[in-house]
């Protein structure tokens, strides 16, 4: 029966958020309709309001999966540069999360699973400034700002094309250690 394909689905959620990653990976966040993805899912047009409630809703419900996600990518890296190069290869590999992410105007910035997602990944981010000379006080900050800048910069950069030219055929992630060995080395050395 065709009306149990339109308001019965295995993973709804799932599925609207997949959706919404495709969109967004190749159109951008402001391509996201609910009914469009819906439609995508092959429900009704008021399905997807159930688990998200509203696009905002859809929206940080990507965001908190992105800083899960990234938080997962950053664990165990053993220096600020590879922390770095881990964030460089999370938005090579999730480049719709991090459009996101980094864009709070989206998605609700007091919703508890966002914030609970994001300080998992500050915690990740932050470990890898312990490793070096300056780890104290505001110099700590500064250089975990100055590295953060670095890899952001970076990953941007290399979603948006910027850095076909300078990178060419080389692996990204070796471009951005060599970039950052000699401003993050553990030992000041390069």
């Amino acid at each position: 029966m065709s009306s149990d394909r339109t308001y019965h689905h295995g993973d709804l959620r799932r599925a609207v958020l997949t959706a919404a990653l495709d969109v967004i990976r190749t159109e951008g966040p402001a391509a996201l309709s609910l009914r469009d993805l819906a439609r995508r899912a092959g429900v009704s047009h008021a399905a997807p309001a159930h688990h998200f409630k509203d696009r905002t809703g859809l929206l940080t419900a990507i965001a908190t999966e992105g800083y899960a996600l990234f938080a997962d990518a950053l664990a165990g890296a053993p220096d600020l540069r590879e922390r770095g190069v881990r964030y460089v290869r999370f938005a090579a590999e999730h480049p719709a999360h991090f459009q996101v992410m980094f864009q709070p105007a989206l998605y609700r910035t007091d919703d508890a699973d966002l914030l609970a997602a994001k300080e998992r990944a500050s915690v990740e981010l932050r470990a890898g400034v312990d490793g070096l000379p300056s780890g104290g006080g505001d110099d700590a900050r500064l250089t975990g700002v100055a590295a953060w800048s670095l890899a952001h910069g970076f990953a941007t950069l290399l979603l948006t094309g910027n850095l076909a030219g300078p990178v060419g055929d080389r692996d990204p992630e070796e471009v951005f250690r060599a970039l950052a060995t000699p401003v993050f080395a553990p030992d000041g050395s390069s």
